[in-house]
């Protein structure tokens, strides 16, 4: 078996068939700050890693952290799509035809003792492996062995192997972080005021890179906002599978500006004392998948965005269309599956079900807050079992900070049409709170078929305020004040199931 990564048809996986790599398991899409990509895939395999060495204090045992692979495109052209249009659904597949090109990176001088630094040796490599762009692409084959770089950047129509054995090192000196500047729809870095480091973008295993950038927030020395471990902007197709993204500096994965999203079959995981670390983050993103994957965090372990208060409403790009199944989830001073804070976009057409959400402060969390602007609306998630959760349902208009100064305190979020349906939870704290803003109350939050096991002595289960709820077969039963009971056939909660192709599935 082999490695992929593959850029313009950007590969990262594992595929073999009758003793042949077969890229046509592989594929998904990837742009930079600059050029887009697509129909690209990144997915792994346990027996090759990418990242750099520290030594633990057991010094028999080894940790990696992973390297800055830029991907700065040098095609901006759309690519010739040979795939069937996703529109985020789970169950499409894309497929890639192997690259009729091939060298080593040790043609170009590296030297895999994990010591010798080998930037020169990508970079020449790459460069060499353009003049196949107009050829059917071109491979840069990684033998095993510990190769040690800065960050580089990757072309199109590129494949990119890494054999079983290899692992690519990223160097330590912090001048090799690039700091670019902050998303326009945030106008500064999610940390810090000012620019931020480029995000990493790895394949398999990403581990242990977490710590430093761990230490430099919490002592306040952060000079800029820290990286995540992937980032695409702006692309479409992009797939990413297989892989184990361990420990990172604050986001996993975070796909802003794009379309056709796929995470599938993958495993994050932090730990709890980590500041403010993300699972899976799609931001203004349309036609997102996420399936069949373990999040654990210290905060979110999936949390939609939208941008953040002015700069998100004047870029006004919306997440919508999102479709999240079978994730086991769980947050120790976080949410589970979090909407917001930053929602000033927009987020709309969301379909949450068959979710797991275990040893959580929060299950499930809208938040939102004065000057965020934007909305939140026909949302619906289903099918969900708790255990150990201090709060199940969230909805709350007084939450985050704001980038500076400059936001509308005027500029209200809408939040409506918003159903939670088939839900059991054990060990339960509290179940729920809603509490909407003064001038703008959240309307049609829909509860049904819910049971709840709290453990809490205190008499008040549910707390709500600003809202219109409306429930149906919720036990404890919820707001008595506030709520309303409805019909199948005449209630919004069960006509918006039918907003989505995916919601069918919610329905039943």
């Amino acid at each position: 078996m082999k490695r992929i990564i593959n850029s313009r048809h950007f590969e990262l996986s594992f595929c073999k068939i009758k003793g042949k790599v077969d890229a046509s398991k592989a594929k998904f899409g990837v742009i930079s700050d600059l050029f887009k990509l697509r129909n690209l895939k990144l997915s792994g395999y346990s027996a090759s890693k990418i990242g750099f060495e520290v030594e633990s204090p057991d010094s028999s045992s080894v940790s990696y952290l992973p390297v800055v692979l830029l991907l700065v495109l040098t095609l901006s052209g759309a690519a010739e799509q040979n795939v069937k249009e996703s529109d985020g659904h789970c169950k499409y597949a894309r497929s890639l035809e192997p690259r009729p090109h091939s060298v080593s990176l040790t043609e170009f001088g590296a030297v895999g003792d994990g010591k010798t630094l080998n930037t020169v040796a990508f970079q020449n490599a790459i460069f060499y492996l353009k003049s196949f762009a107009d050829k059917g692409g071109a491979q840069l084959y990684v033998p095993p062995g510990k190769w040690l770089t800065g960050s580089f950047n990757l072309t199109s129509h590129l494949t990119l192997f890494l054999e079983r054995g290899a692992v690519i090192l990223g160097s330590k000196d912090y001048s090799h972080w690039e700091v670019v500047e902050p998303l326009p729809s945030y106008g500064r870095g999610i940390d810090l005021p000012g620019g931020r480091y480029r995000a990493l973008i790895n394949g398999n295993n990403l581990i242990d890179v977490g710590s430093v950038w761990w230490e430099l927030f919490n002592s306040g020395d952060l000079k800029y906002s820290r990286p995540h471990l992937v980032e695409f902007t702006g692309s479409n197709d992009v797939t990413i599978s297989n892989l184990t993204f361990l420990n990172s500096p604050a986001w996993n994965i975070h796909p802003v500006y794009c379309s056709n999203v796929q995470v599938q079959n993958i495993t994050a995981y932090a730990p709890p004392e980590s500041p403010f670390t993300c699972g899976v983050v799609p931001d203004s993103s349309e036609h997102v998948c996420i399936e069949k994957s373990n999040i654990s965090m210290s905060y979110d372990a999936i949390s939609l965005k939208s941008g953040w208060d002015e700069y998100g409403i004047s870029y006004g790009k919306a997440t919508t269309k999102v479709h999240i199944r079978e994730v086991q989830l769980q947050s120790s001073s976080g949410s589970s599956l979090a909407f917001g804070s930053q929602m000033s976009g927009g987020i709309s057409e969301i379909l949450a079900e068959n979710i797991h959400s275990r040893n959580s402060l929060i299950g499930i969390n809208l938040k939102t807050n004065r000057g965020r602007g934007g909305y939140m609306k026909a949302i619906v998630v289903s099918d969900v079992e708790m255990e150990n959760v201090q709060m199940a349902l969230r909805v709350t208009g007084d939450f985050g900070l704001h980038p500076d100064d400059k936001f509308d305190p005027k500029a209200l979020p809408v939040v409506t049409g918003i159903t939670f349906k088939n839900m059991v939870g054990a060990n339960i704290g509290v179940a729920g709170n809603f509490t909407g803003i003064d001038e703008s109350p959240f309307t049609s939050i829909c509860l049904s078929n819910i049971t709840l096991s709290i453990t809490s002595k205190s008499s008040a289960s549910w707390y709500c305020s600003n809202v219109i709820v409306s429930s149906k077969a919720v036990s404890p039963e919820p707001c008595s004040n506030l709520q309303a009971s409805f019909s199948n056939s005449s209630s919004p909660c069960f006509s918006q199931l039918y907003f989505y192709p995916f919601a069918h599935a919610a329905s039943s």
